[in-house]
């Protein structure tokens, strides 16, 4: 299934990949935009899946033995001017507060002269620093640490090309904080979190991901290391969908974050940092949408069953009312994916095609139709939002009411171990390996101007050895690559024994690096 061009059902013609996107997004009830530039309303659907994201990522950093709390949204400058290289990396997307009091002047409402602020304050672009800030008052001997904290937050970064879930100027996300006393305990606890997202990733979202090393040019303002979990869309190109950080000691030193150590020395910490946003609901539809809408993984489902009465005002519709709602019932009784089954009886004062036609588009995994005849036979109609087409319509199934009840938990994990299947395969498919020169790339990519960027034709990825240059000779990589919209995404962890030359200098190699076009 690749979409760089489709014929869609929701857009009613041929569009382009974001064309599609956004046809389902809007379809789906997802989200909209805001009267604010760049910012978006997330409505109830979308919501209810950022919501069930949260719950159960919030179970598994939990596990890992990390408090939640909450820290200011305002930064002071002064936080940010302690760490140069973090705020450079920063300093074009950040909205400042400088007052903090409007005043009717001439007429209009505007900022009172007399209320402007001392210092500046930053909206939360991202809280390193008020967190090292706390870190420096609540550490100070080796038996604090570690401390590892997370907080579900917004943030603001003011972008000017925006894209709803993909790129807003506010977005929600998680952002987990831990400091350490040795390299050794900071990069463990950084890479279990990369390994918490790609596990969840693959086994929540359904959404397979390579989880690697971010290159020199890629890494987080002031990091160590960056590591991310990489998403294929079905465009063919890489979704990041991850991050974490190995920060060294630069942050602790910069925020004087230090430690008493056993033998009485004062030591500085060594801190980590991940995050994940709501940027994985953009990479949900586009792992799994199709050209009648969402399909969404059952783990993530706000509704994993709907019923939807068939009423015709007649009499009989009071029977098939109280055979759905007894249906409904039941199923909640039932335990799919280690949770209660989350079922819904449709009642909207709607035509009952409409309301079926409203649940394939946003993608509910499972859609009960009830008739009469269903009520009177003991019967259920259903339809799998997975499930392989007929023509253009989606095949229906029926079973005995109480075989359907008994099913439900084994049909929910067998669409959300389908949809996985789907986009596995497109992965592993789509990664070029036998490209040993940079021609070959340029050949197998080409140029693409920047209007013709998001109509761009699916060329998947590249996995490539290559001798991992730094500085001058990695910007060289970085510009050649730009001319073709090409990004080095990151070096898996799984990493073969010997490598071949590298493809951009023809240099010995030292790791495999994935390349391709991304979001």
């Amino acid at each position: 299934m690749q979409r760089a061009l489709s014929v869609s059902r929701l857009t009613g013609n041929k569009s382009t990949f974001p064309d599609w996107y956004q046809a389902i997004v809007r379809e789906a009830d997802m989200a909209e935009l805001s009267p604010v530039r760049g910012s978006m309303i997330i409505k109830p659907w979308g919501y209810g899946v950022w919501e069930r994201i949260q719950q159960t990522m919030d179970r598994r950093i939990k596990a890992m033995g990390v408090d939640n709390c909450y820290f200011p949204l305002f930064i002071p400058l002064g936080f940010f001017a302690k760490e140069a290289e973090h705020v450079e990396g920063f300093a074009k997307e950040m909205a400042v507060v400088t007052h903090h009091r409007l005043k009717l002047i001439d007429g209009k409402l505007q900022p009172d002269p007399d209320a402007k602020l001392d210092e500046p304050l930053i909206v939360r672009p991202t809280s390193e620093t008020i967190i090292g800030d706390a870190f420096s008052r609540w550490i100070k001997s080796h038996r604090d640490l570690p401390m590892k904290i997370n907080q579900w937050a917004n943030v603001v970064r003011w972008e000017m090309r925006t894209r709803l879930f993909l790129r807003t100027s506010e977005f929600l996300w998680q952002e987990g904080h831990t400091a350490h006393a040795s390299r050794e305990d900071a990069l463990k606890s950084t890479l279990e979190a990369l390994e918490m997202y790609r596990e969840f990733s693959e086994t929540v979202l359904a959404v397979p991901v390579i989880a690697g090393e971010k290159p020199e040019n890629e890494r987080f303002p002031g990091a160590d290391n960056t590591f991310s979990i990489e998403a294929m869309m079905q465009d063919g190109k890489a979704l990041q969908a991850g991050t974490s950080h190995y920060l060294g000691t630069s942050f602790a030193r910069a925020q004087n974050i230090r430690f008493q150590s056993e033998d009485g020395g004062l030591q500085f910490c060594h801190t980590s940092s991940w995050g994940t946003s709501t940027r994985l609901i953009g990479g949900l539809i586009m792992t799994h949408g199709d050209d009648d809408g969402l399909r969404l993984p059952p783990a993530v489902a706000p509704r994993q069953v709907v019923v939807v009465p068939m009423l015709r005002g007649k009499p009989e519709d009071a029977e098939v009312l109280a055979y759905g709602q007894a249906l409904v019932k039941d199923l909640e009784q039932q335990f799919a994916l280690g949770e209660p089954i989350r079922a819904l009886l449709d009642v909207k004062d709607q035509k009952s095609a409409d309301k079926r036609w409203n649940w394939v588009r946003r993608g509910a995994p499972i859609i009960v139709e009830l008739g009469p005849r269903d009520a009177a036979g003991g019967q259920v109609t259903f339809m799998r939002r997975d499930d392989l087409r007929d023509g253009d319509r989606v095949k229906s199934q029926a079973m005995s009411r109480d075989d359907f009840v008994t099913a439900a938990p084994g049909l929910l994990a067998s669409i959300q171990q389908t949809l996985f299947d789907e986009a596995k395969a497109r992965l592993d498919a789509n990664i070029v390996t036998d490209l040993t020169t940079f021609d070959q790339v340029a050949e197998h990519f080409g140029q693409v101007a920047d209007e013709d960027e998001e109509a761009s034709p699916f060329r998947g990825w590249i996995r490539a050895s290559w001798s991992r240059p730094s500085g001058e000779e990695l910007e060289a990589v970085v510009q050649k690559l730009k001319a073709f919209k090409l990004t080095l995404r990151n070096a898996p962890m799984d990493q073969p024994e010997s490598f071949g030359p590298c493809i951009f200098s023809g240099a010995p190699g030292v790791e495999e690096i994935l390349i391709g076009r991304a979001y």
